[in-house]
């Protein structure tokens, strides 16, 4: 892989090279919840080889493929979001019917910079009855005196097409440097029922204006509002800069470029994958009112210490360095599916470059652990309804978390834990 294709996906571009501060206390704490999660072996426990990724949803062999929703009311249909090409297709997750375009908004994308395009999309939990559909992008069209932006905007879906003419700008970000970068972003709709979007700090190397330590713009900062019923949006109550200082659209900033996110659909936590400079990426769980420390601090280290002061920064719960052609971590979920017990409440990201897949338990503080070594370039995650994790790559496939074990079960047998490969040992990776 050449640099120039290490670095081609949304989430990152090359830097300059960060620099070491102290480790800070851990930041939250998850209960056990009796009768929910079950003893287990924990995949530090298991060996190198037990997980494997196999191909699924077969007929999204699309470029660039960024987000995977599923319809609700459609248990067995989801649409594929692909950046570049800026289409959303309705997609069978079992293969029932072949892939149909959902819509096409190269019109509007703005698709030049390699971290450019249509980058995320949710449905409205009302979506059987209001028929509204959220989509992420930069645009080509911005605000008077605005140079660059992205744009959140809604639109409605009718028989299965989403029409573009329909086309509600709920949010202009404006980005503010001219570069195509840092721009996240996800879309989702919390247990809350609030629409959370990630926003990167705006692009240039070390965050030349600042913007992650600047709560008081939308940008370097995960973002809450609600759009249920409203024209275009509302501020939550409990937001937790509303009517103090910052923005009062603001859940929590200090990030870089929080490409994905996503919240625990048992505890309702919010963990992020906030992409690094060029010395660490992290994953955290996310808390209101947060400051995760951009761009005072990358990983666990100072970036940098001038007018910093001691800060309230908020720990990661995990970093791991660019050893091995990591460059770009691809936030995941919290594992709370069936078939992998040894995984349940773990927290599975990954490296775009690298294709390593890790795993860090979200109820101690346990070092991270390597449990997939794979040849993708792995640009997001989906969750299934029955919790089982899908992987998104820019290799024109999506594949499933599994065990490798599994991929030789009878059918209809019981699922098992996943061991290794025979005389293997664990491996906690940086």
């Amino acid at each position: 892989m050449t640099e120039d294709e290490s670095y081609a996906n949304p989430a990152r571009q090359p830097d300059t090279p960060a620099r070491g501060w102290p480790r800070l206390l851990p930041l939250l704490t998850v209960a056990l919840l009796v009768g929910v999660i079950a003893p287990r072996s924990a995949p530090a426990r298991s060996a190198t080889g037990a997980y494997a990724l196999v191909q699924d949803v077969t007929t999204a062999t699309f470029s660039r493929m960024v987000d995977l929703a599923t319809i609700p009311g459609a248990p067995d249909e989801a649409v594929v979001v692909s950046q570049k090409d800026a289409l959303v297709r309705r997609v069978s997750l079992s293969g029932a019917f072949a892939p149909a375009l959902l819509a096409d908004l190269s019109d509007r994308v703005k698709r030049g910079g390699s971290e450019e395009g249509l980058l995320s999309i949710a449905f409205s939990p009302e979506f059987t009855a209001d028929g509204r559909v959220y989509l992420y992008y930069t645009s080509k069209f911005c605000a008077p005196g605005v140079d660059r932006c992205s744009h959140l905007s809604r639109f409605a879906v009718v028989d299965n097409e989403m029409v573009e003419e329909s086309e509600v700008v709920v949010l202009e970000i404006d980005q503010r440097l001219s570069s195509d970068r840092h721009n996240g972003g996800r879309l989702l709709f919390g247990p809350d029922g609030y629409l959370y979007l990630s926003v990167g700090d705006g692009g240039g190397s070390g965050d030349p204006l600042e913007t992650g330590q600047d709560n008081t713009d939308l940008l370097g900062s995960l973002l809450r509002i609600d759009v249920t019923g409203q024209e275009r949006y509302a501020v939550p109550p409990g937001n937790p800069f509303n009517g103090k200082s910052g923005a009062d659209e603001v859940w929590a900033y200090g990030f870089r470029n929080p490409w994905r996110y996503s919240f625990d659909s048992l505890t309702g936590n919010l963990w992020v994958g906030d992409v690094g400079q060029s010395g660490s990426e992290e994953v955290e769980p996310v808390i209101a009112g947060g400051n995760y420390g951009w761009d005072c601090l990358e990983g666990f280290s100072t970036y940098e210490g001038e007018g910093c002061g001691a800060g309230s920064f908020l720990s990661p719960r995990a970093a791991y360095d660019h050893r091995g052609f990591s460059c770009a971590v691809t936030g995941g979920y919290v594992y709370r599916g069936e078939q992998l017990p040894d995984l349940y409440g773990w927290y599975i990201y990954a490296d775009f470059c690298s294709g390593k897949v890790w795993a860090v338990d979200t109820t101690d503080n346990g070092d991270p652990v390597a449990i997939i070594h794979s040849q993708y370039s792995i640009s997001s995650f989906a969750e299934l309804p029955n919790h089982e994790l899908l992987l998104l790559t820019f290799n024109s496939a999506i594949y499933r978390l599994t065990c490798r074990a599994e991929l030789n079960r009878p059918q209809g047998s019981a699922a098992r834990a996943c061991n290794g490969d025979a005389g293997a040992t664990a491996s906690p990776t940086p």
